[in-house]
């Protein structure tokens, strides 16, 4: 009688199961990459849906208003001298673009908290309203989130005024902020009618990214306040009839305009205009630039500079759109569609495309 042999399984060896270790290892090094990538592009076009929401809500807005929203609710400012009226970011009652937006993206409710009658302004607004985020006014890569700008308190001992960021910026110049009623981009201090916008609306930029810096004392992404950087941009590029120091006493205060029909883009500026994630020469011009964050914005390449309180026509009152994005921003147009804006764009391009009458359609 033969006894059945008795098959042994043989186990893995030591060098066997290192070996299916080191595969998994470099199947899951290589999925990773692929993984982010495709998070990265979803949450990249969950921001560009947000910016057409907002370019969509602007149309609503003009419908319903007869014009486009105000850059800002502010006290403009006669400079007697040059004989022209500055947009200053800093008169009351300091709200925004994105306040006077909200019932247009479905943000009635916090709207309602705002008090827009009376002498009221930013920093006397109660807490609920300042202090909310907006997820239309966030970039999923933004890392806006919980992230807040504090004004210090106008009387001794009163706690400081927090405002929450946010991720988009409107064009209000292809030269600087505080020019923006003489160089109009989209959006400009008491509003304008559509037909203003001469180089039609699917060749006008009106919104973009901006990143935040976590600092309580750096404005940018602060979508109530309608300050440089915070809910504001501007490309600085200057217009071809623009003469500074016209007299020659090397004053950079001496301010010549002569007015022309259109806006016009200077070569002079090539090199130092805020194309996006610029870096330099010129920063973002702030509020406040403390040396405590300054450190923290060079390093994070979104480098600042502050502004004098009173817009001085020597400065460069602009900053620049910036995102998390490889290579570029998103971006709006004023007829809804959306765009990416890559780093090395064409200058001029860029600043006709934020001019509303140049007359390059």
């Amino acid at each position: 009688m033969r006894v059945p042999k008795i098959s042994q399984r043989r186990g893995f060896t030591l060098v066997e199961l290192l070996v299916v270790i080191a595969i998994i290892g470099t199947l899951v090094g290589l999925l990773l990459p692929a993984i982010q990538a495709a998070r990265e592009s979803a949450r990249r076009m969950q921001c560009a849906n947000n910016l057409k929401q907002l370019a969509l809500g602007t149309l609503n807005y003009e419908s319903a208003r007869g014009k486009l929203p105000p850059s800002g609710l502010v006290k403009l400012r006669q400079d007697v001298a040059h004989d022209i009226v500055v947009y200053n970011p800093y008169g009351s009652p300091q709200l925004s673009w994105a306040v006077l937006l909200l019932p247009y993206v479905e943000q009635t409710a916090l709207y309602n908290r705002f008090e827009m009658q009376g002498p009221k302004n930013a920093t006397n607004q109660p807490s609920e309203a300042t202090e909310a985020s907006v997820e239309t006014y966030l970039c999923p890569s933004g890392e806006a989130q919980n992230r807040y700008y504090e004004l210090s308190g106008f009387l001794v001992g009163a706690p400081a005024k927090r405002f929450a960021k946010g991720n988009y910026a409107a064009y209000v110049s292809p030269f600087h902020v505080d020019l923006q009623l003489l160089y109009p981009g989209a959006l400009v201090a008491g509003g304008q009618k559509m037909g203003s916008v001469e180089d039609g609306a699917s060749n006008t930029l009106v919104f973009s990214e901006v990143k935040t810096l976590d600092h309580e004392s750096d404005e940018r992404g602060a979508w109530i306040l309608p300050w440089t950087g915070a809910s504001l941009l501007a490309f600085d590029m200057h217009p071809l009839n623009l003469e500074v120091d016209p007299d020659g006493t090397g004053e950079g205060d001496k301010f010549h305009v002569e007015r022309r029909a259109d806006y016009e883009a200077s070569p002079e500026s090539l090199g130092e205009t805020q194309r996006p994630n610029h870096q330099g020469p010129n920063a973002d011009t702030l509020k406040q630039c403390l040396e405590t964050q300054q450190h923290l914005a060079t390093e994070a390449n979104m480098p600042c500079i502050r502004q004098p309180t009173v817009p001085d026509l020597a400065n460069h009152m602009s900053a620049a759109p910036r995102s998390f994005h490889s290579s570029g921003v998103n971006a709006a147009f004023l007829d809804g569609h959306v765009t990416f804006l890559v780093n090395n764009i064409d200058e001029f391009v860029m600043a006709y495309m934020v001019s509303i009458n140049d007359g390059q359609n």
